[in-house]
């Protein structure tokens, strides 16, 4: 009986230490790169301001389209801000804003304050919708082109760098 219960011990203990040692190797840092040259979901989404939706598939009468995520509690956004204005005087590229988790009066203070750098405002206030575009903190911003083929996605705020980057990728230099 003695033996059996030891044996038993040693197989458990060898299983957890198996197990233990696989998890230890597996890569478990959610990466959204595997996006870039996949197709957006078609999703519908209420305008901030308006009551009636806005649908991503009327992204592709659009060359480029800009799809930035944001908040007015957000300090990175606040950050990239002036990079959506100047990104947005380029006639290459229409800007979707997606104001992530927000209260409605806030993000309009927000636009009101900083300057509107989007053609479109969208709202996501429970953060489900983003889920579908590989979003999981904020600001993020995504670039597809008209057959909504993501050709980049930027986490964090954008920079000049990243701008120069976007208007090389869309094909109008500064």
């Amino acid at each position: 009986m003695k033996k059996i219960l030891l044996a038993s011990i040693i197989v458990l203990v060898s299983f957890i230490i198996i197990v233990l040692s696989l998890g230890l190797k597996t890569k478990n840092i959610y990466d959204t790169k595997d996006l870039i040259g996949k197709q957006i979901s078609e999703l519908d989404l209420k305008y901030l301001n308006e009551d009636r939706t806005f649908s991503t598939k009327n992204l592709k009468k659009n060359k480029f389209t800009l799809i930035n995520f944001w908040a007015s509690w957000c300090a990175p956004c606040r950050k990239e801000h002036k990079h959506l204005i100047s990104l947005s005087k380029n006639k290459n590229i229409k800007i979707i804003g997606i104001n992530f988790k927000d209260e409605k009066s806030k993000a309009n203070k927000f636009i009101k304050e900083m300057g509107n750098p989007f053609d479109i405002i969208a709202s996501d206030s429970d953060g489900k919708a983003s889920v579908s575009f590989g979003v999981y903190g904020i600001p993020e911003t995504i670039l597809v082109n008209n057959d909504l083929v993501v050709i980049k996605k930027y986490i964090g705020p954008i920079d000049q760098k990243d701008v120069k980057k976007i208007l090389k990728l869309v094909g109008q230099n500064e």
